[in-house]
């Protein structure tokens, strides 16, 4: 299973310099429900809302998500072993609650310090 970061998902529904692969959409993609909000503020933020909608849609659709129930979000209240920002630290602790499950997962991301903080926490990489 792919944790998605919104990093990975902007870069594919804006069609930036990286991208991620297209192997990446065939994998078991899922993401806290955090990503859903970061991904809309920033097409709305960018007024693309109307030419970007349905690739967004069809993104979102993909991914399985991870609410923000309680023992995410005290997860996420916890030290983690670098500093992280409160966006990250709720991607974190998704990440550890599904591990904490026993789902194999590893993360996509394209934000560095997102996964400094994910290896510092021996959370496995999937390799864009």
């Amino acid at each position: 299973m792919i944790y998605l970061d919104t990093s990975v998902a902007l870069a594919h529904i804006l069609t930036e310099d990286r991208s991620p692969p297209d192997k990446l959409w065939q994998e078991m993609l899922i993401s806290s429900r955090l990503l859903e909000y970061e991904v809309w503020t920033r097409i709305h933020g960018r007024n693309l809302s109307r030419s970007h909608a349905d690739e967004t849609r069809a993104v979102l659709n993909r991914i399985a998500f991870v609410e923000l129930s309680p023992p995410v979000l005290t997860r996420a209240l916890e030290p983690f072993p670098k500093p992280v920002r409160t966006l990250d630290a709720i991607h974190l602790a998704s990440m550890d609650f599904l591990m904490r499950q026993g789902q194999t997962v590893l993360l996509a991301s394209y934000d560095t310090r997102l996964s400094a903080a994910a290896r510092a926490l021996r959370f496995p990489m999937y390799k864009l």
